[in-house]
């Protein structure tokens, strides 16, 4: 069996003009979201109260690392509501007028979801104060001399904001929401489970082992887990009879340049510049951007939260360090086992 393959053969043709596309992987219920129990119960609290007082559901706040399913819950809070989903994200909404025409224009029972909500202007900000606590817009009438302000109420509705960077908001903001829910990396046995469910929707015959070994390298999030299952599936499918075993996996994903950790070229890559280039840290993240040529938000939001949770790297207060568990899965010897000072205290 090859350990490499064209891209062609691993996404077999499909006819542009067969109307065939592949099924939502998102579950539609919070019965059906695998994991995160803490947040679910909280959420299932809030949803049943809201239902015996008959009103719409406290604002809610998701936070957490991408690709942990926040925009799933947005979704299914609005589906055990009964209500519409309204969808933007705080970059798209770029003036006051473009909020407040949204929120002036809502249905009754409407659930506002605004993904990356930490990045709104914070004029525009501004207007959803009055809007989550009163239900009500300030809107200037006219120019000049003669403008006035008026109170517009609004139908109550169910704010919903997603971030990846919770610090980044501002406090006046932040408050204002009723639920505040962070969503942590997902643990292997669930990862699993969500393996085994999207490959039942996708029709592909896996067992335990193989499910188990795309979770152990799915970096703690179902986003990755699921992309991860449908390039193992092309492999199985071109490679062999189908059918998904630890062996495809393991296979597929080692070809991918995927370890048995989950780490991928670019962790790889982010390790060894610590290691190698800065001596094993500490090093500032924008050293790291400058050297890595990547965003530091990608640094920050992507490549850390999975370092930090397998301890290969420390944040500290003069930068990041790699740890001397980082060194022995590069093959390398910690400089403190070299007879020179350590870089770092493990403790």
């Amino acid at each position: 069996m090859s350990d490499t393959w064209s891209e062609s053969e691993l996404n077999p043709t499909r006819r542009a003009d067969d109307g065939v596309s592949e099924p939502s992987l998102r579950p539609t219920r919070l019965d059906g979201f695998v994991g995160q129990e803490a947040v679910k119960q909280q959420l299932q609290i809030g949803l049943q109260a809201a239902r015996l007082r008959g009103e719409m559901m406290d604002h809610v706040l998701l936070h957490g690392p991408p690709g942990l399913g926040k925009t799933t819950l947005a979704h299914i809070i609005a589906n055990e509501m009964d209500c519409f989903v309204r969808s933007t994200s705080g970059p798209a909404i770029e003036r006051p007028g473009d909020l407040a025409a949204m929120l002036s224009n809502l249905d009754p029972r409407t659930v506002l979801f605004i993904d990356e909500i930490h990045r709104l202007n914070r004029i525009v900000e501004e207007v959803l104060y009055p809007a989550m606590e009163d239900f009500q817009i300030d809107l200037m009438i006219g120019k000049g001399p003669a403008a006035r302000a008026v109170k517009i109420d609004l139908p109550r509705f169910t704010l919903i904001g997603a971030t990846t960077r919770v610090g980044l908001l501002s406090s006046p903001l932040r408050d204002r929401f009723g639920v505040v829910q962070h969503i942590d990396l997902y643990r292997p046995e669930d990862l699993a489970r969500i393996v085994r469910n999207s490959a039942r929707t996708l029709e592909v015959e896996i067992d335990e082992p193989g499910a188990s070994e795309i979770a152990r390298r799915s970096r703690g999030t179902p986003r990755v887990a699921n992309r991860l299952l449908r390039r193992v599936r092309d492999y199985a499918l071109v490679k062999a009879d189908g059918r998904v075993n630890a062996a495809i996996a393991a296979a597929t994903l080692a070809g991918m340049g995927i370890d048995a950790l989950g780490l991928d070229e670019s962790d790889r890559r982010y390790l060894e510049t610590i290691a190698v280039k800065f001596d094993g840290g500490p090093v500032g993240v924008d050293t790291l951007s400058a050297a890595l040529n990547e965003e530091r938000e990608t640094i920050e939001d992507v490549l850390e939260p999975f370092l930090l949770l397998l301890g290969f790297v420390q944040r500290t207060a003069r930068g990041r360090v790699a740890t001397s568990a980082a060194w022995r899965h590069l093959g390398l010897t910690p400089p403190g086992l070299l007879g020179q000072p350590a870089l770092f205290d493990e403790g």
